[in-house]
């Protein structure tokens, strides 16, 4: 297996091939059969984790593992502390709310490299850099959030993926992971296994068991004994107003009780009481005679019960 950390330039291509000739991964990676973890956006640079190990590769790319990572931010302008607050809280974003995340404004200067192409540069208006982790991977997520607070992107970097830093990888550059970073890696997602009742709403602060027996990865919190809550059937009112019976308490073989369809009981192996004869014809209209078993009788139609 090969474990990879890529220093991802400026308007490069995650992934290793494109149809319009524009700069890929292939350009400074020569390493052959491996795959990026997640996704970085075009005119994004910074981080990027390559492998084979597609099991490792899908629980790190997966958002429900919430995997932090953390960008280094250059907005327009100079975000105030309301503004920061926003970003820790979730803001929205059109196609959604971000979970908390964590932000802060980095002091300056800020120790990094040109870029190929300069940001654009304004007199009158000051830049500042901010330090942004998130768990999340909604598309264009970091650049969105300080748009909808106010204060638009410039440059983004990003600088950490879990424990991985960028210090150390020029852009361009690469490098194996060590054996204990791919240790850790494995660590961090061991027994994230997803099962069906992983992740409901509600799932979202890591490692925080929530009381319906639901923990975010599948990760049983140490101590928790309780098992995951399991769907469960329909309860109260039926239909038409009446309690379903409990399967435990029902009669094998017959129907009774109230859960009957006009409410009543229905005795054991009959019928209610009212129903029509079980011998004798057809009763005859009155005036005409006709006695015995099966004979006309002029009582008429017996009324039917209500």
């Amino acid at each position: 297996m090969r474990y990879v950390l890529v220093h991802k330039p400026y308007e490069v291509l995650t992934q290793f091939t494109d149809e319009n000739g524009r700069a890929t991964l292939k350009d400074f990676v020569d390493v052959p059969n491996v795959y990026p973890v997640g996704r970085l956006d075009y005119d994004s640079e910074g981080l990027v984790l390559l492998t084979d190990d597609k099991p490792l590769q899908h629980r790190l790319s997966e958002p429900r593992f919430k995997i932090p990572k953390t960008y280094w931010v250059q907005v327009e302008g100079i975000p105030t502390e309301e503004a920061l607050e926003q970003l820790r809280r979730g803001v929205d974003i059109k196609t959604g709310y971000t979970a908390p995340a964590e932000a802060e404004i980095l002091p300056e200067p800020v120790a990094v490299a040109e870029r190929s192409k300069p940001v654009r540069f304004r007199a009158n208006i000051p830049t500042t850099w901010l330090r942004i982790t998130i768990s999340q991977g909604m598309n264009r997520q970091v650049r969105k959030m300080t748009a909808a607070v106010g204060f638009p992107t410039l440059r983004l970097i990003r600088v950490q993926i879990a424990d991985l830093r960028i210090a150390g990888l020029p852009a361009g550059k690469w490098r194996d992971l060590t054996s204990d970073e791919i240790k850790d890696l494995k660590e961090l997602t061991a027994g994230q296994v997803l099962g069906p009742n992983d992740f409901k709403s509600g799932a979202r602060t890591p490692g925080a068991a929530k009381s319906g027996g639901f923990w975010p990865g599948g990760v049983r919190p140490a101590g928790d004994t309780r098992k995951p809550a399991a769907g469960g059937g329909k309860t109260g009112p039926g239909k038409f107003g009446f309690s379903k019976p409990d399967a435990n308490n029902r009669s094998a073989g017959s129907k009774s009780g109230a859960g009957s369809k006009f409410g009543g009981s229905r005795p054991a192996g009959g019928k209610p009481a009212g129903s029509k004869p079980t011998t004798g014809g057809k009763p005859g209209p009155a005036g005409k005679s006709g006695g015995g078993t099966g004979g006309k009788s002029g009582a008429g139609r017996p009324s039917r019960p209500r």
